[in-house]
C-alpha cells in the first residue's frame, strides 16, 4: 500500500511580539501573503514587583486568534517571534508561584524599559564577558539580559532558587505550547551577554553566575520541539501541528533574505526600534563606546547579532519607530514637494539626544504636520544611514515593517548611502521571516518581489548633504 504523500506546511500561525503590539499573523508560504492579522496592545504591567509582561494576556489574545485562525481555515505549523531582552523563569511544573494559571513563571517577565536598581552593577560589571567576546555593549535598563537575570536573582533568591529554565523569549512562549524547553542561539545572541558568537555558544558569564545548569538544550530556530499540546489543540480547534522553535525578531526579519539573496546586503527592521543589520560587514567596527553621529547619541549601539543560521552579523539600533511617533504626534500625514522643499531650504532639524530634549531648529507648533513628518522622516534616514556607514555595510538596502511605507525615509536613506533601497511588501516582515523556520533552511528560496526600490539620486543626496551639515 503506497504512504500518502506528505503536504507541505503552507499556513503557518505566528505568534509575533513586538515592543508596541503583539499579533497573531496566519502567512501563506506559497503566495507570500497574510491570511489573518490580528494586533493588541502588548501591555506592560505594573501591579507587580516590578514593571512586567502581560502574560496572561498576551495567553488569551494567543489562544482566542488561534480558535479564531482555526475556523477560518488550514493552519499547518506554528512559531513565534519576540522582541530580544526578554526572559521567563519557569519551574519545571508548570505553575510557578502557585496561582494555577499554568504559566509556569516563578517571577514575572521583567520589563526591559525598566530601570534596575544601581546597587547590583558593580558586581554584574565584574563578570560580564567583554564586549570582543560577547559583541554585546552594556546598555542601560534591562536591555542586557544577563544583568536582568543576576538582578533577579539578587533581588528575590528565594523565587529564583525555583527556576527549573531560563528561557528567552521566544521559547517560553514555545515551551508553553509545546511543553518542550529550549534555548536559542537568535535570542542568546541579541545584546545579552549570555552568548560567544565567534564560538558559537554560552558566554563566561553564564558559569561565572551558575546558571549554565538552568539554560536547556540549544536547539535550531527551524526545530520543530514538539506537537501542540493535546489540551491546547483541543481547545482552539487545531491538530497536533508542530510547534517551532522561534527566532528574535530582527532576525526574523533578516531570514528570508539571507536564504535567498548573496552577501553583500543589509536589512533594517523597522517597528519600535530601528535595527540595521550588515550581512556581509565587518565586526571590527563595532565599539561600544563609540558615539556614531557624534552630536545624536541614538545609534551608539552597536553589537553583533546572530543570524538564524548561527552566523554572526553586525549590527546597530535605535529608537527609530518611537523617535519618529514622538515628532510627529503620531499624525500619519505624509509631506508634501513643496513642504521637503521648505524643510530642505529653511534648514528645519531636529536632534534627538538619547535621554534629553529633542532639539528642533525652528519652533515645532508652527511647523504643519507635514513639516514635522519630513524633518522626521529625515532625522531616522540619516541615523540609519550613519549605523550602516558604520557597519560597513555594501550591496542593497532591504527595509522591512512601517518605515517601508515611508517613501521619503527611503528616498533619503538611498541618496545618503549611495546604494540601492528596496521596500519590502509585507506589512509584517518578521512574521513573514518566522513563517519561514517551517521550512528547512536548505528548501529553495527565491527573494520576494520588491514593493518599491529606490535608486539614489544624486541630486537630492547634495541637497541633503547640505541639509545634514545644517
Amino acid at each position: 500500500m503506497t504512504a500518502p504523500p506528505l503536504i507541505a506546511p503552507r499556513f503557518i500561525a505566528v505568534f509575533d511580539i513586538g515592543k508596541t503590539n503583539a499579533k497573531l499573523v496566519v502567512h501563506d508560504l506559497a503566495a507570500r501573503t497574510d491570511r489573518v492579522v490580528a494586533s493588541q496592545p502588548n501591555r506592560v504591567l505594573t501591579d507587580g514587583p516590578y514593571p512586567h509582561a502581560d502574560a496572561a494576556g498576551l495567553w488569551a489574545f494567543l489562544l482566542d486568534w488561534l480558535a479564531r485562525a482555526a475556523a477560518q481555515g488550514r493552519v499547518d505549523a506554528l512559531s513565534i517571534t519576540t522582541h530580544g531582552a526578554a526572559a521567563a523563569l519557569v519551574d519545571g511544573n508548570g505553575d510557578g508561584d502557585g496561582d494555577g494559571d499554568g504559566d509556569g513563571l516563578v517571577l514575572p517577565i521583567l520589563d526591559y524599559e525598566s530601570p534596575l536598581p544601581d546597587e547590583t552593577t558593580p558586581d554584574y560589571d565584574r563578570l560580564r564577558p567583554a564586549f570582543a567576546d560577547s559583541g554585546s555593549p552594556p546598555l542601560p535598563g534591562g536591555l542586557n539580559l544577563g544583568r536582568q537575570v543576576f538582578w533577579l536573582q539578587r533581588r528575590f533568591p528565594d523565587a529564583f532558587a525555583n527556576t527549573r529554565h531560563i528561557l528567552t523569549y521566544p521559547q517560553y512562549w514555545a515551551w508553553r505550547l509545546s511543553g518542550v524547553a529550549a534555548s536559542e542561539a537568535t535570542s542568546l545572541g541579541c545584546h545579552t551577554d549570555l552568548w560567544e558568537p565567534a564560538n558559537g555558544g554560552l558566554s563566561g558569564l553564564v558559569d561565572r553566575a551558575g546558571w549554565r545548569g538552568l539554560f536547556p538544550p540549544l536547539r535550531s530556530a527551524f526545530d520543530a520541539l514538539g506537537p501542540l499540546r493535546p489540551e491546547i489543540a483541543a481547545r482552539v480547534g487545531l491538530g497536533p501541528i508542530p510547534v517551532h522553535c522561534g527566532i528574535h525578531d530582527s532576525n526574523a526579519s533578516l531570514l528570508p533574505h539571507i536564504l535567498a539573496r548573496p552577501a553583500p546586503l543589509s536589512v533594517v527592521s523597522t517597528g519600535t526600534w530601528i535595527i540595521a543589520l550588515a550581512v556581509g560587514g565587518s565586526l571590527a567596527g563595532l565599539d561600544p563606546a563609540r558615539d556614531m553621529l557624534a552630536r545624536d547619541t541614538l545609534a551608539r549601539d552597536t553589537l553583533a547579532n546572530v543570524d538564524a543560521l548561527g552566523r554572526p552579523v553586525p549590527s546597530a539600533r535605535f529608537m527609530g519607530g518611537r523617535v519618529y511617533d514622538r515628532l510627529t504626534n503620531r499624525d500619519p500625514t505624509a509631506p508634501s514637494d513643496a513642504e521637503l522643499d521648505r524643510v530642505l531650504a529653511d534648514a528645519i532639524t531636529v536632534h534627538t539626544p538619547d535621554g534629553a530634549p529633542d532639539r528642533w531648529s525652528h519652533d515645532p507648533a508652527s511647523l504643519t504636520p507635514g513639516e514635522r513628518a519630513a524633518a522626521a522622516s529625515l532625522r531616522c534616514a540619516l541615523t540609519t544611514a550613519a549605523m550602516l556607514d558604520g557597519l560597513r555595510a555594501d550591496g542593497p538596502t532591504i527595509v522591512e515593517g512601517p518605515f517601508a511605507r515611508n517613501r521619503l525615509f527611503l528616498r533619503a536613506l538611498a541618496a545618503r548611502t549611495g546604494r540601492p533601497v528596496a521596500a519590502s511588501p509585507s506589512a509584517t516582515g518578521t512574521s513573514a521571516g518566522a513563517a519561514r523556520l517551517a521550512l528547512p533552511p536548505t528548501a529553495p528560496a527565491a527573494p520576494a518581489p520588491d514593493h518599491h526600490t529606490e535608486s539614489p539620486d544624486p541630486a537630492f543626496a547634495t541637497r541633503l548633504a547640505a541639509y545634514a551639515r545644517g
